[in-house]
């Protein structure tokens, strides 16, 4: 069965791609053949919807609506064209909250390069016309290279590292979130957190204990999880089943969370997901923003309102803790995480310096004793 937030990015993906030429809906259902995801794929036509609302507002495409602009007009793109729409991207104002602009990470603008780069190889390569040729051949965005980092893997590491859980502080957080939390907020906010307090614990242990991205946690259902053989199954990016091990602890949690699922949230076996909400008066499975927003709220309260954390930054604390504790074993780990590569897993390898520090250490101490001899 496909991940809850599979469902909701596939709807949303069908209503927004009707906005757009036939050729994006035609390229949209080659990449769906390909089995790109939902996610991917909304991501890419919100760059889109960017992209071609640029190109109305000034004036290189002559039409009114994006619905109606031909592929004649990306055929003929120049490339000073396409670099002062990265241009526009890099430098336009973003307004972050009330008064507080921002610029596009690079990240961001590259998402939008490569977005952009997908869609004109679709176009000049697998198209296909009445005479069996590509709807045009000039591939103008062939001509933009992404800006790659300039950072290392381990200074990457290093500003993971300092946004992340650390060893007892994992199990401090959770404890502040058991016993301490209640003190420290008012009544409106007391109610709300006893209600959901059971429910939140299992989540924000589950994070821990395993791993999940939060779109996978999302999405855990109640068949899903095997209390004897302490493992879980997941649906991964892309749809795949995956089963992955989970900290006893975590199940622990998972269990009193359970025994008051039903009662508290109105909810019943044939309610599918494990997370759930209590929404007029029935049990809906609680969003992945919902879930952003608990993360945040409690790790914020947690760091005396001075740093809040992402369900990734829990995902990057597990995996340093669990890659520590396996000896530095990345295949454990990549297997845990369900990453693809062995090279995405391999960051993991900088996030605790205490090991580095301990080499520097034992060199300076080697090169003190050997000078020490020699006089």
């Amino acid at each position: 069965m496909a991940s809850l937030e599979h469902q909701n990015h596939e709807k949303r993906l069908n209503q927004h791609v009707k906005e757009f030429p036939n050729y994006v809906l035609e390229y949209i259902q080659a990449q769906k053949r390909a089995e790109r995801s939902p996610s991917t794929l909304l991501g890419y036509i919100h760059e889109y919807k960017r992209f071609f609302t640029y190109l109305l507002r000034e004036g290189i495409a002559p039409y009114e609506k994006v619905q109606d602009v031909p592929y004649s007009v990306l055929e003929y793109l120049k490339k000073d064209q396409i670099e002062g729409y990265i241009d526009y991207l890099r430098e336009e104002d973003l307004e972050v909250r009330k008064g507080v602009f921002s610029k596009r990470s690079k990240a961001a603008v590259n998402r939008n390069i490569s977005a952009l780069t997908s869609l004109f190889n679709y176009l000049t390569k697998e198209t296909e016309n009445e005479d069996g040729e590509c709807y045009f051949y000039r591939n103008v965005m062939s001509k933009i290279k992404i800006s790659k980092s300039s950072d290392t893997a381990s200074r990457r590491s290093k500003m993971i590292s300092s946004k992340i859980l650390h060893d007892d502080s994992i199990t401090d957080f959770l404890d502040y979130v058991r016993n301490q939390h209640v003190n420290k907020i008012e009544k409106k906010a007391k109610d709300r957190f006893l209600k959901n307090k059971e429910r939140d614990i299992a989540i924000l242990s589950v994070f821990l204990g395993t791993g999940l991205r939060v779109s996978e946690l999302a999405s855990l259902t109640l068949d899903s999880i095997d209390f004897n053989e302490k493992q879980i199954d997941v649906v991964r990016k892309g749809g795949k089943n995956d089963t992955i091990e989970i900290l006893p602890e975590a199940l622990g949690d998972l269990k009193t969370y359970l025994a008051i699922r039903n009662s508290r949230y109105k909810a019943t076996d044939s309610d599918y997901y494990v997370f759930v909400t209590n929404y007029q008066g029935k049990a809906k499975p609680i969003s992945v923003r919902t879930i952003q927003n608990l993360v945040e709220r409690y790790s914020k309260a947690f760091n005396n309102g001075q740093r809040a954390l992402s369900p990734h930054k829990l995902r990057h604390s597990f995996a340093g803790d669990h890659l520590k504790n396996s000896g530095g074993n990345i295949v454990l780990l990549r297997d845990q995480l369900g990453h693809n590569s062995i090279e995405t897993t391999a960051l993991y390898t900088n996030l605790d310096r205490k090991e580095h520090k301990q080499v520097m250490k034992n060199i300076s101490e080697f090169r003190k004793n050997n000078d020490s001899k020699e006089k």
